[in-house]
């Protein structure tokens, strides 16, 4: 299913090899605003095993990070009351990549230019394996979720709605 195609290397794999991190590759063809469907359909995995890395930011404007399932969208409302925040907001396209370092489509919540507090769906965690993006538009990482606590100090919030 998933095509064996060299990556490069990208902050996000720098920072798994660095931590001895055992993670798959996973290439699929990327199309704009395709999203978690797309690729979960090229790689044959369930859209709820794929996780977005979506860059938001709280009332001051500083930046956050929210890993959710692919088939579901994120409550503001909830995610905001839950991390002790007025609000919280999607981030622009470019205030996002400035944050991250990554394009929009290819963000990695591993290797971000700037550090920032990372929230997961609390169900996120209790999966076997999760596919989440390796730093580039068109490639997944398959890791175990326990990753995420162990490497960027995600902090679990239950704020999930079904798309």
């Amino acid at each position: 299913m998933s095509k064996s195609k060299h990556v490069s290397e990208t902050p996000a794999t720098q920072m798994l090899r660095k931590h001895g991190v055992t993670f798959g590759e996973h290439t699929y063809d990327y199309v704009d605003h395709g999203g978690t469907g797309e690729s979960s359909r090229q790689l044959g995995v369930p859209e709820h095993d794929v996780v977005k890395t979506l860059v938001m930011e709280d009332e001051a404007a500083k930046p956050l990070i929210v890993l959710m399932h692919g088939d579901c969208s994120v409550s503001t409302k909830n995610l905001a009351r839950q991390i002790g925040a007025k609000s919280v907001q999607p981030c622009k396209p470019d205030v996002a990549q400035r944050h991250s370092g990554y394009m929009v489509g290819g963000t990695s919540p591993f290797g971000t230019k700037k550090k920032m507090p990372v929230y997961v769906e609390a169900s996120i965690l209790t999966l076997d394996k999760i596919y989440i993006n390796g730093g580039r538009r068109g490639y997944l990482v398959s890791v175990a979720p326990a990753v995420l606590e162990a490497l960027v100090d995600a902090k679990p919030v239950e704020c999930a709605l079904p798309d």
